[in-house]
């Protein structure tokens, strides 16, 4: 029984598969546990670009795993990380006394006057992965049916409402957190007796035809018209649309002609994360570096378990 256990855990090395039939399968993992298999998207292309070398989402892959109990004292333009502290000592000091502090910071590290000092609280509490995990299969397997990149799935489902079932401050619900008027033009009943943006599959088919109606073409138009060749399969690409999708294509396209002239997609990227324009303020700055963040995580996650389980392997053997 011990040695069938064993085996059964073995199964869940992450490993390439080749079950699936589309353009997105170079990317896919599967996952075995037991008799379950999990197909989802993994890391590898954002690995590939080295976009997980980047300061920005190491700094909210720890987000994503500090309690909320702490805090991460950062440099807002950079999120270079100056201190870790108790949430409950940052807020027992007067305004008088954070001010201090953030100007001492600045004067430490020769920062400008203007440099955003931010103190973010740790939100392991919000994005869980646990829970979230068993919706992945569902949203890259949904999205692959509709014809939609389904990165574009698991990066939602990761960074929106991970495992929950949440009404936003604005009226966005559901799984892929839509707004009512947007999943009604989508095809969904939204309606005072009736919300379709609960059921998980309406939710992802209106979620996949606005990508595809709408933030892949509205991204492409903008990249293009920024003078940039477009591979839809480029992470900064799909981050470009992910911007879409939060921000809207008006406020994404502001704040790229805010920008300028850049050389490459992946510099766009990194400049949209600190610069503002229109409605493109801090959330929306945010927004693909936690897709990135959230992506990276999930990946170090099921590899610190398949080294888990190889130890287990070489302990029994030894045994």
């Amino acid at each position: 029984m011990k040695r069938k256990t064993l085996l059964a855990l073995l199964a869940c090395i992450p490993f390439l598969s080749f079950s699936q039939n589309s353009d997105w399968e170079p990317e896919m993992i599967s996952v075995t546990e037991g008799s379950s298999e999990h197909v989802i998207m993994g890391a590898a292309g954002i690995q590939a670009a080295q976009w997980d070398q980047l300061q920005h989402p190491k700094f909210w892959q720890q987000i994503m795993i500090l309690s909320p109990d702490s805090v991460l004292v950062n440099v807002g333009s950079t999120r270079q990380i100056i201190a870790k502290m108790a949430n409950k000592d940052w807020h027992a000091q007067t305004e008088a006394q954070k001010t201090l502090f953030k100007d001492s910071i600045r004067s430490l590290f020769g920062l400008n006057a203007d440099e955003r000092i931010n103190v973010t609280t740790g939100k392991n509490d919000f994005y869980r992965f646990d829970l979230v995990f068993e919706s992945l299969p569902q949203g890259v397997s949904a999205f692959e049916q509709f014809g939609v990149d389904p990165w574009y799935a698991q990066s939602i489902l990761l960074i929106e409402s991970p495992g929950r079932m949440q009404k936003s401050s604005v009226g966005a619900y559901g799984p892929f957190q839509l707004m009512p008027g947007v999943a009604r033009s989508m095809g969904l009943t939204v309606n005072r007796t009736v919300d379709e943006r609960k059921d998980f599959m309406r939710s992802a088919y209106a979620a996949s035809q606005l990508l595809k109606r709408i933030c892949i073409p509205s991204a492409r138009g903008i990249a293009e018209g920024a003078g940039l060749t477009v591979d839809e399969h480029a992470i900064w690409f799909r981050l470009l649309t992910m911007h879409v999708y939060h921000a809207g294509a008006l406020n994404v396209k502001a704040v790229v002609n805010a920008i300028g002239q850049v050389a490459s997609g992946e510099e766009l990227i990194q400049k949209m994360w600190v610069t503002s324009a229109a409605s493109f303020g801090n959330a929306s700055q945010n927004y693909s570096q936690l897709a990135l963040a959230a992506h990276i995580q999930l990946a170090k996650m099921l590899s610190e378990k398949s080294a888990s389980i190889y130890q287990c392997s070489a302990a029994w053997n030894m045994d």
